[in-house]
């Protein structure tokens, strides 16, 4: 996917997709991946990891939002990944089937060794 497209995909509000916007936009990786998961499976997945990030005190952006998101969703969703070029954050972006629309993004900081 064009790194113009997922800029315009990303023009929401919300803290996690202004972050992803400035992490592309300051030389972070992306990928889209191809094919597709169920919203449903995606939601199971993601209450978990809102689950451990909270037992662990990682911080995060806008997780229970997605958690909700994908929850309500009931298509098929392609996923995709913006990471930071300093390695700090890591975003998830969960894309309709076409990847012509954001359904949500989410940010979790990575741990930082040494």
């Amino acid at each position: 996917m064009e790194r113009e497209l997922l800029e315009r995909l990303l023009a929401g509000k919300d803290d996690a997709s202004v972050a992803a916007l400035a992490a592309l936009r300051n030389g972070g990786s992306h990928v889209v991946w191809d094919g597709t998961t169920s919203a449903e499976s995606l939601s199971h997945i993601y209450v978990r990891r809102l689950r451990h990030t909270r037992r662990e005190g990682i911080e995060t952006m806008n997780l229970e939002r997605t958690v909700e998101r994908l929850g309500r969703h009931q298509h098929p969703v392609r996923l995709g990944q913006i990471r930071a070029a300093d390695g700090s954050w890591v975003f998830m972006l969960f894309l309709t089937e076409d990847g012509s629309g954001l359904i949500a993004c989410t940010g979790v900081q990575q741990a930082h060794d040494g």
